[in-house]
């Protein structure tokens, strides 16, 4: 059996033990359908899965509408590698019980072990909801559900859930801080900075939000002296993170510190292979007038980010010099 298949129906196992309500139980009004349901999972227990697949059927014989039957049937034709007979059984699962967490999580994760990053995500969407709807309280799930809308890049539905969480735990930063970022996205300055500022009040020591604060101020050339302070605060944290490394490099740069700009930008990409990173080294070299290491270093920028049209401009620009 495909290691790939092996994970998604350990974590359906997972899910289906951890997740409280969603489908209903076995109706009791049919004592011949409970019977081949027990029976069904005795099999599936001692690994004679066609056994139990046998069972299930007979138990669907007689309480054909019963999603927990389907759902269970359906992971076991999972671990019998008989993939697009479970992906029915799913979906006749989610069919019966809209409001049920497990056949959305199951299918979910069968997509993502496929490569179906995009079904995946749809169906690990409704999964958050229908849990959220269960449990309107639980802000980790609002928090994956708005992690999700930011990797989809939609930032409206983002907002939103994160607007739900910042009402439900208001003294949480974390939520504050992408908030932030959210409002990154949006080009609301006012809101970002907000945002920011309220994070680190609820946790000082929020390296993330003290950098990101800092480098909106860098790139606004904006309270240069209190970005300095906040992103040494972040490097004292971490040290050795090439992002924060990058925040103060370019803050020099901004300041006309050009030689300590280039000596902490190349240590910041000793350390990790950012765009931005080689962008800021570029222009560092353009500086110092050294023009083949600015092309260089916009050529690497450009490597690991083919979509920056200022960086080929930079380059172009270059050659007409």
């Amino acid at each position: 059996m495909p290691k790939k298949i092996i994970r998604v129906i350990l974590l359906a196992f997972l899910i289906m033990f951890a997740t409280k309500g969603g489908a209903p139980a076995l109706e009791k009004k049919s004592s011949l359908a409970l019977t081949h349901y027990i029976m069904a999972l005795l099999y599936d227990d001692s690994g004679e899965l066609s056994l139990a697949v046998k069972e299930y059927e007979e138990a669907l014989k007689f309480d054909s509408e019963n999603p927990l039957v389907h759902l269970n049937l359906a992971v076991t034709l999972i671990r019998k590698n008989e993939v697009h007979r479970a992906r029915e059984e799913l979906g006749y699962a989610s069919k019966l019980s809209p409001e049920a967490i497990e056949p959305h999580a199951v299918l979910a994760l069968l997509n993502l072990t496929e490569g179906k990053l995009d079904l995946a995500a749809q169906e690990y969407e409704l999964t958050l909801k229908n849990a959220s709807n269960l449990n309107p309280k639980n802000i980790d799930i609002y928090k994956s559900l708005g992690a999700l809308y930011l990797r989809q890049d939609n930032i409206k539905k983002a907002e939103d859930t994160y607007r739900t969480i910042s009402e439900l735990a208001p003294q949480d930063p974390e939520v504050h801080f992408y908030l932030g970022i959210i409002y990154s996205e949006l080009k609301n300055s006012v809101l970002l900075e907000k945002e920011l500022k309220k994070a680190i009040s609820l946790n000082p020591d929020y390296a993330e939000a003290l950098n990101f604060l800092g480098y909106v101020y860098v790139e606004n050339n904006k309270n240069l002296r209190e970005a300095e302070n906040l992103i040494r605060r972040a490097l004292k944290i971490d040290p050795d993170n090439g992002a924060y490394l990058d925040s103060l490099g370019w803050l020099y740069y901004k300041r006309g510190r050009i030689k300590e700009a280039r000596e902490i930008l190349v240590r910041a990409s000793s350390l990790v292979l950012d765009a931005v990173i080689f962008d800021h080294l570029g222009d560092v070299f353009l500086k110092m007038k050294d023009f083949s290491s600015a092309r260089l270093n916009w050529q690497e920028s450009l490597k690991l980010n083919p979509e920056q049209e200022n960086v080929e401009k930079k380059i172009r620009a270059l050659k007409n010099k």
